[in-house]
């Protein structure tokens, strides 16, 4: 029997009633000390992608909320929104980046039984996002105008704009320390914590934002002012509650006073390591930019179209980066146990529950496409291309779902420029030229490039399959 029949084999085995999906919901949202390097693989696959899932799905919940609080304000403070976020998008891809890096050292650590040096390396981490979000702060801070003005706001969003931009790039430290917290919780294995911590801060951003923008109660009316002091005041609680957490003694992650030093090596052993990883986000990220540049020829109604398709998607995808998650938790931990193999089969089982997600929504996708974009548009013209992109996007989805757990799965074993130079090859190299050339010389229009998007993510998983198989990632060393 083949080894990806023994999966197949063993993954039906982990929802048999012995090990039900509730069963390891209830532990995976009440924390679980269950030792990841042993035991049933499917089960705990289950346990640390359950929180992760919800963890994303909170996000999306806070983003559908402030846009409706701001979009109260008018078209000039959405625009400041809009333009600021932007220029977090460089907060984010280096909060992304060190992510990366940080889960895949803290998990090889923790599979190592090395509870000392996952600590040091989480303590590392946090100076090293305070480093860098003191300097992205303190010039956000002072340039704030001028950077509006750069990104081409009229008068009117610099003059009521600025200081919302000041806040959130003064206080970029809250986004910064809040992805690194979490991703030193899921590199521990203790995703439940990182799921409280985002709920947390999102939670109150929800209760603040309406208070703090129109006035409510004792509150005074700040405007699009308001909006960012409730994202930035939840963030930070959201901060402070995961400091507590590592010195509360409950988690694998136990803060002391030795481990309070400065350590230039390890730092720079995580730079490395995670300027990879960024590099990796922002190949990723521009290859978007530079999709919508083309799709932005066709006129406002192809690219709306584009833009609602591909926010179903993303929302949809939100499972599937739970699972590609802790497909990487497990690989580090693994391989920090010196089980490579567990690694491997733990990889490859994440890949088929993934399949079997992302194949059902795609039939979803692919024959409910009407109505599911009905919900967000009556334009006769946008639902046209955003049912076009949902059915060809959904072709790709049975590939990419195992592209994406792979592409986690190399982070997870510190293997960052496989999917580096994947990611350059598959959307640099194939899918912004392809979709030039099936658009635009070719005639195909939108159309041609969401086709290109759909053979960039097959070609993507394709490569990602070769390279796993061939087991280099297993000797990188963390």
């Amino acid at each position: 029997m083949s080894e990806r029949s023994d999966i197949a084999l063993g993954a039906s085995a982990r929802v048999a009633p012995g090990y039900s999906i509730w069963g390891a919901a209830r532990e995976a949202l009440r924390g679980s000390q269950r030792n990841y390097t042993e035991g049933p693989i499917g089960r705990a696959i289950l346990i640390l992608a359950i929180p992760m899932v919800l963890e994303m799905v909170m996000e999306s919940v806070f983003v559908i909320c402030d846009v409706f609080f701001v979009s109260r304000l008018g078209p000039d403070a959405v625009a400041t929104v809009g333009l600021t976020e932007s220029m977090l998008a460089i907060v984010y891809t280096i909060a992304m980046g060190l992510s990366i890096g940080v889960t895949a050292t803290v998990a090889r650590r923790i599979g190592e039984k090395d509870a000392d040096g996952a600590a040091r390396t989480a303590v590392q981490a946090i100076a090293l996002g305070l480093l860098v979000s003191a300097i992205l702060g303190i010039t956000g801070a002072i340039f704030a105008p001028s950077l509006l003005l750069l990104m081409g706001a009229s008068d009117s969003v610099i003059a009521s704009g600025s200081t919302f931009t000041r806040v959130m790039l003064g206080g970029n430290a809250s986004v910064l320390l809040l992805f690194l917290v979490n991703a030193i919780f899921r590199g521990a294995g203790d995703p439940q914590l990182s799921m409280r911590t985002l709920w947390l801060a999102n939670a109150i951003n929800i209760a603040l934002a309406p208070c703090r923008i129109f006035g409510v109660g004792p509150f005074p009316e700040l405007g699009v002012t308001g909006a960012a002091i409730a994202t930035t005041t939840g963030r930070s609680v959201g901060v402070v509650f995961g400091f507590t957490q590592f010195l509360r003694q409950t988690g694998r992650i136990r803060l002391h006073r030795r481990h309070l030093r400065l350590d230039p090596g390890l730092m720079a052993r995580l730079v490395k390591l995670s300027g990879t990883g960024t590099f990796q986000v922002l190949i990723s990220t521009a290859s978007w930019i530079a999709l919508v540049r083309i799709l932005a020829t066709f006129g406002s109604e192809a690219l709306a179209g584009y833009t609602i398709a591909i926010r179903i998607v993303l929302f949809a995808l939100l499972p599937s980066w739970g699972l590609s998650n802790a497909a990487a938790t497990m690989v580090g931990q693994a391989l920090g146990a010196k089980k490579p193999e567990r690694a491997e089969k733990a990889v490859w089982m994440a890949g088929l529950y993934n399949l079997c997600f992302l194949g059902t929504v795609s039939l979803l996708f692919f024959f409910g496409a009407s109505p599911i974009v009905a919900l967000f548009t009556q334009n006769p013209a946008v639902t046209e291309f955003s049912r076009d992109a949902l059915r060809v996007l959904a072709l790709g989805f049975a590939l990419y779902a195992y592209g994406m757990v792979l592409s986690q799965a190399f982070n997870g074993a510190g293997d960052t420029w496989t999917p580096t130079l994947l990611n350059l090859f598959a959307f640099w190299a194939l899918e912004i030229p392809l979709a030039y050339v099936l658009a635009v010389v070719f005639g195909f229009g939108p159309h041609g490039a969401f086709i290109a998007i759909t053979t960039a993510f097959s070609l993507f998983a394709v490569m990602a399959i070769v390279m796993f198989r061939r087991g280099q990632w297993k000797t990188k060393i963390v």
